[in-house]
């Protein structure tokens, strides 16, 4: 899924939708008036956002709510936070093994 996550919020637009419903459902046609594409066009990038596990829908009637998925985001930070933890780690290590130089050093 984390593949998935990482190639829809490739696309600029998939971005915007997502900072469109951070705060709230949004019916698919009400998304389609911030842009300047077709409304199929959008629909399209609200499913690559759904299969990515980005945004939930909720139909009412004939009416399609989309809505931010925040577990879909904690495993994306996740991972991306994997990354910083393991720099942070190496560069914990390297200045300890500086530390112990210097320490070394000053010993002679």
């Amino acid at each position: 899924m984390i593949d998935k996550a990482i190639q829809a919020i490739t696309e600029p637009r998939r971005r915007d939708i997502l900072h469109l419903v951070r705060n709230g459902e949004l019916t698919s046609s009400a998304i389609a008036s911030h842009f300047d594409i077709s409304a199929p066009a959008i629909s399209q990038h609200l499913k690559i956002l759904e299969e990515a596990g980005l945004v939930v829908v909720r139909r009412a009637g004939t009416k399609r709510y989309y809505g931010i998925r925040r577990e879909g985001f904690a495993e994306l930070m996740q991972y991306i936070e994997s990354f910083w933890d393991d720099s942070l780690m190496r560069l914990k290590e390297a200045a300890e093994e500086e530390e112990r130089k210097k320490h070394d050093f000053n010993k002679q």
